[in-house]
């Protein structure tokens, strides 16, 4: 038997090259993604037929003379990456060929933020499937992948806890914070405790806006610089059903701030501490990317999302979600305290997500 590979931009496209040459008894031998030297990724399909067949095929039955089988099989090979290199330059050149129906489905999804890799995962595990035929079928499949991948945490309040909300500067932690305030004690099937506590000491203004929150919703409000502080507040306040924790906004590169930071997470308390990450849905991915490497240091338990109005386009807030699989909690979709603040759920993000496609 001799192998043969066939190069596409998607397995399907370079498995149909195998059955256009050499008809359907062709032996699928491997399918997989590699990456070239011009930087493109690319699925490489390997069959194997009889060398007679391929002789027939390749050479119009023509015998290929050689001293031994050994040097006949070198010569095959060499051949058969020539021929692999043709079908390379062939894709190269015919750029503006009709692509398949997967490549524009996946091209799709890639210019709305979704990851090639990611995408490629999923297209080869359905090599040889007619979904791929039917561009349709293949955009619910995607999406039913994305569900299935995505991740949320279940709202829970039936045991008292300690909520961290940790970020970047500018994110929007101290008004979703009042908005978590105002939800807890005047939303839920019955009103908790809530308290307010601010670490945040570096930003101009910060203690003044949540102790205005805490003053409109007759919340306890309590401010500290330092460790020993906090624990003392956290004893004063252990009849609280709920702690919310606003933190000073910094840059990811601040290395001093976290150091400060990770100094609160660690500290010995008798209840349950989560970190939340706030998010913005407007950032860049490499910025996203940057800001969760950085801040997962405080062993993060979700992500709150928010901004969702200050943007149409959640592909590549929906790609950091299927790379890094964290769950979600809640989704900010607006200024106003509490109204604009919903329990995240698949559904909601991947509607926004589906509106953009829609729009494409």
């Amino acid at each position: 038997m001799i192998h043969e590979t066939f190069v596409a931009s998607d397995p399907k496209s370079a498995y149909d090259q195998a059955v256009k040459k050499y008809g359907e008894s062709v032996t699928l031998v491997s399918a997989k993604q590699i990456k070239y030297e011009d930087g493109q990724l690319r699925c490489e399909v390997a069959i194997a037929v009889p060398k007679d067949l391929f002789m027939e095929k390749s050479f119009g039955g023509a015998s290929v003379v050689s001293s031994d089988s050994s040097s006949e099989e070198e010569l095959l090979a060499e051949l058969g990456a020539l021929k692999k290199q043709l079908a390379l330059m062939k894709e190269d050149m015919l750029g503006t060929q009709e692509k398949s129906t997967a490549q524009k489905v996946k091209d799709l999804f890639i210019s709305k933020g979704i990851a090639q890799t990611w995408l490629d995962d999923i297209l080869l595990s359905l090599f040889k499937s007619d979904i791929l035929e039917d561009a349709k079928l293949l955009v619910s499949y995607l999406l039913e992948e994305i569900d299935e991948t995505l991740r949320v945490e279940e709202e829970r309040l039936d045991e008292p806890k300690i909520m961290m909300l940790v970020g970047p500067t500018g994110v929007g932690k101290t008004t979703t914070i009042a908005k978590l305030a105002a939800r807890y004690a005047f939303l839920m099937d019955k009103p908790y405790k809530v308290a307010l506590l601010n670490l945040d000491s570096y930003k101009v203004g910060a203690y003044e806006q949540l102790a205005n929150y805490a003053d409109i919703m007759q919340i306890e409000h309590v401010t500290v610089e330092n460790v020993d502080a906090f624990q003392e507040a956290l004893e004063t306040l252990h009849e609280y059903d709920v702690i919310l924790v606003d933190t000073a906004g910094m840059s990811p590169y601040d290395t001093h701030k976290f150091i400060k930071t990770v100094e609160f997470v660690q500290l010995e308390i008798p209840r349950k501490l989560e970190v939340n990450l706030v998010l913005s849905a407007t950032v860049k991915y490499e910025d996203m990317d940057d800001i969760y490497n950085n801040f997962s240091f405080l062993n993060l338990n979700s992500l709150i999302i928010t901004k969702f109005d200050e943007t149409k386009h959640f592909g590549t807030l929906l790609n950091f979600m299927l790379l890094y699989k964290k769950p979600m909690s809640y989704f900010s979709v607006g200024q106003e305290v509490p109204d604009d603040l919903v329990v995240a759920s698949k559904e909601y993000l991947l509607e926004k997500f589906i509106g953009d496609l829609d729009e494409a």
